[in-house]
């Protein structure tokens, strides 16, 4: 079977992106407004990307009419900032709820019963719960489409602060994932736990310990 991208409509897009490129980690993202206005929203295109310079990306797509999503509009000024809160598994049904269509400006902190806590570094809040959160500062954005539906945006931010709960990073700033308990998204209103893990070694070391593959009987 093979597909062809450009025969598809953007929601079968989505569905075959989305379903495929699984599990996503989730960033909840907090902003403010140009007016002081808070923010929070989830986004499951995400991922870190450097060590150096310590960066994260996360991808907020156009609204169906193509305007920009809040958190985009917030971030769409010189010296913009941002707050990436990773989600736990007791957090998951709060995160969700954040997703809601709020008129602009209206807080998502307030619908999920979320206490927010000062940044050490920049101004938008990051969320009280979150085990670990990372403070940023926008290094680029990039719009794949502008004011197209649905159109891609990247948003590329510098790590200038992490907070981290006590005990959840060890003196050799190893993570406790058992700790951590993060959740990833799957396809739909998917989601799952990431607490079923395996070590594989790197390199050739990783064929001498492969399973055997499976039998026909």
């Amino acid at each position: 079977m093979d597909i062809d991208p450009s025969a598809l409509d953007l929601a079968d897009r989505y569905k075959i992106l989305i379903g495929s490129v699984v599990p996503r980690p989730i960033a909840w993202v907090s902003t403010l407004s140009p007016h002081g206005r808070p923010n929070l929203a989830p986004f499951s295109f995400f991922n870190g990307v450097s060590s150096n310079p310590l960066s994260i990306l996360f991808c907020p797509a156009n609204k169906p009419d193509g305007s920009e999503k809040d958190t985009l509009r917030n971030l769409s000024h010189p010296a913009a900032q941002f707050v990436v809160n990773i989600v736990t598994h007791a957090q998951s049904h709060r995160m969700a709820s954040t997703a809601e269509e709020l008129p602009y400006g209206e807080s998502e902190w307030d619908l999920a019963s979320l206490a927010p806590a000062p940044s050490r570094i920049v101004k938008p809040a990051r969320v009280k719960e979150a085990p670990i959160a990372f403070e940023c500062e926008v290094s680029q954005i990039i719009r794949l489409n502008p004011g197209a539906p649905s159109g891609g945006n990247i948003v590329i931010g510098r790590v200038v602060s992490i907070h981290a709960a006590e005990g959840l990073v060890n003196a050799a700033h190893h993570v406790d994932a058992a700790r951590l308990d993060a959740i990833g998204r799957m396809a739909g209103i998917s989601y799952c736990t990431t607490r079923d893990r395996f070590e594989i070694p790197w390199g050739r070391k990783a064929l001498e310990r492969s399973p055997p593959p499976p039998s026909d009987r």
